[in-house]
Order: C-alpha cells, then structure tokens, then sequence
C-alpha cells in the first residue's frame, strides 16, 4: 500500500461505512450498552454483512483496505468522502466486493466444511487485482518467518510459559512493587499517522482492570473506556459513524488486554491457556513468544524480550466475518515509576492506521473519581477558533 493511500485510508474510514453500505440514517437511535447496535440497524443499504455491530464494520472495512491496499473511495465515489449520502451511490465495485464475499463464504462452506481458509487476504495480498503469476524473486529469496495466527503446540525445548511471564514480573519490578501500584494518572502525547501534529493525551488507569484513554483532537475528545467489563470508544461524527460506539468481541477483548499490561501482575489469570512458540526475532533482538487464549475467543500473542524480560509486542485479533483482523502494539522505553517499569512509548498498527503514544508524566498511585471509567458521554463539538 502506498505512502498516500495510507494517509487517505484513516480519514476515509473515519467517516466510510463500506463498500457494503449506503449513508448513516438520521433521527434519534441510541445504543444500548449491553447490546450494540446493528450495523444494518444505522445504515441504508447493508446487503451482506448482516449481524455485526457498526463498531465491527468500521474494522470490516479496515480489513478490505488492508486486502486490497485501497481506501474507501474505492468502492465509493470520489465525492464521497465528507459526504455521507454519496456513500448511497452503488456502483461497479460495491457490487463486485458483494459478490466476492458471497464468493468466498461459498468456497469455505463447499470445500472446508465452514473453515475459515479463504479470506480475501488470500488472493488479494495487498494488490487491486488477485494475484495469478508466482514471483521468482519472492520463491528464490530468503523465507520470511511469520508467528502462526495461533500456536497450537507447545515448541519443543521452549521454557514454560509460568516461567517466561514470572520473568516479565520480575523485570518489571517484582509481584511485591506492583501489588503496590494501585493507579496512575499518566499525560503525554498522541500522534496519528496522517496528523503531522502531536496531540495532548492522557490515561486513568485503577487496578486491577479498568482504563480510560483520551486524545483531545481539534474536532473535539477521543475517549476509550473500559470499566472491568463492558468498553466504548466515543469520538467526534469526523472521525467513527455515530458518537459512541460499543465495544464487542476481540475490540472488547482488546480493552481488557491492554487494561492487563496497565497492571500485569495479575496477567496470568487473564487466560485460562498459555502456550510457548518458537523463539523470533523484532528489530533483530531475540524474543520469546507466549499465546493466551481463552474459549471462544481470539488468541493474544505477547513478545518478550529474551535478554532483559520485557514485553515489546503485543499481537492480538477481532475475529470479522471476512478474516481475522489484526492490532500489533510495541513497547519501548520503559522507566521507573515508584519501583516498577512501565513503558513510556508505544506504537499501535492495526489495518487502517497507526499511531505513536509518548508520555512525560506518571502519577501514581493516585485517586480517580469513578466517573472516569463510566460510559464516555458523546463529545462536545470543537469550539472553533476566533478570526
């Protein structure tokens, strides 16, 4: 995917809703935080991708950009972009993405039994058009090593898994030191990857599974909230289809997980399996790979570092009726806070954008009102500045 289509997909996604979908009905609908609104329930025109949440079709459509290395003007015509009606306008390849998925949900169902072998990741490979011609140059180079979307195997030889995350603890400051850290109230910056500016951000964070994480923008605040249990993103009408939107599956199961590495002496019981892979490398530094996982749900792989025992990536999927799709976070930078390590900056690519966090200041063990870890009410429009 090229430098500008990269810039283009965060913006486009923000306000797209699919090559499936026509544009954001009006009127008063509200969602429910126990049940999410229906993608098909807030927008015209939703022909194929029936019984997901919106908050599951936004990342749906991340996933198409990803396939395709394309951005929502793709399937939508150029104007639409800013324009939620244009997005009604149905044309050659809206038609054919419906098709292609019907396609690939006949294919799996006819000769995988319902498996889930064919994405359209598997033709696509970041290209417009599936690719026909093997390449010599890709047969006779070098194999890249991928990590498994899952490990199913204990490797041969590894430590265990127990051994790998007491390590972790221990690097991090030992089970003592983070019993003692009880909360933070950490302030710094956020930087997405077409914004060529910093933006101020800030975490509450309260032990042992509840964390707030906020971006002020100038359209106005971007909140995402999870409070042990149920989690929300809320942003301005620029930037997601509707001004709070409930988390579910793996974006849920992804709240907690970063909640966890917030206060990760308890991580071991944040799944029911742990298993070791083989050893990869990041950045040319050796790491150990561990895979939680717990039934029904996707499983999260975690990056230590072999020499210091710190974690420096964190892989974790939502399970999308198209594929699963991926959310890579990096750690770096990690100083002392009260006795124990906590990282200062990391980095999250996930299929339509990227950003990097950085924070300058760490409070902790300080008390935050409850209120912050309740549902975000819909953000205030930006007051727009004077002449």
């Amino acid at each position: 995917m090229t430098l500008g289509l990269r810039r283009t997909i965060v913006t486009a996604l923000g306000i797209a809703v699919s090559c499936l979908l026509g544009a954001a009905r009006s009127g008063g609908q509200t969602e429910s935080a126990q049940k999410p609104l229906m993608a098909e329930d807030h927008f015209k025109n939703v022909q194929v991708l029936r019984g997901i949440s919106v908050k599951e079709l936004m990342d749906t459509m991340g996933f198409f950009a990803a396939s395709l290395g394309e951005n929502c003007t793709f399937c939508h015509v150029e104007e639409s972009s800013g324009d939620w009606a244009k997005y009604a306008e149905d044309n050659a390849n809206k038609q054919t993405a419906r098709k292609m998925i019907l396609m690939m949900t006949a294919i799996n169902k006819s000769y995988f039994g319902g498996r889930r072998m064919l994405t359209c990741y598997s033709c696509h490979r970041g290209g417009e058009i599936p690719r026909v011609t093997p390449n010599l140059a890709e047969q006779y180079s070098a194999p890249v090593l991928e990590v498994p979307d899952e490990i199913t195997a204990q490797a041969p030889g590894a430590p265990s898994a127990d051994q790998i995350l007491e390590k972790y603890i221990q690097a991090l400051g030992g089970t003592q030191r983070l019993a003692s850290l009880k909360s933070f109230v950490a302030r710094g910056t956020y930087q997405g990857y077409d914004d060529p500016e910093k933006r101020a951000a800030e975490i509450y964070a309260k032990a042992p599974n509840e964390r707030t994480f906020t971006v002020h923008t100038p359209n106005g605040d971007s909140t995402t909230t999870y409070d042990g249990r149920a989690g929300w993103i809320a942003a301005p009408d620029t930037d997601q289809p509707m001004p709070v939107m409930t988390l579910t599956g793996g974006d849920l199961q992804g709240a907690k997980v970063d909640t966890s590495v917030s206060f990760p002496r308890s991580i071991r019981q944040v799944f029911s399996q742990w298993r070791v892979g083989l050893p990869s490398t990041i950045n040319d530094r050796d790491v150990q790979v561990v895979q939680g996982s717990n039934p029904d749900e996707s499983p999260v792989k975690f990056y230590f570092d072999q020499q210091s025992g710190l974690l420096v990536r964190v892989v974790r999927y939502t399970n999308l009726p198209v594929g699963l799709n991926p959310t890579q976070i990096d750690f770096a930078d990690y100083r002392d806070v009260s006795g124990v390590k906590i990282p200062f900056r990391w980095t999250v690519t996930w299929t339509d954008g990227r950003s990097v966090t950085e924070l300058n200041q760490v409070q902790p063990n300080v008390t935050i009102d409850a209120a912050k870890f309740a549902k975000p009410a819909p953000p205030a429009p930006a007051k727009s500045a004077k002449p």
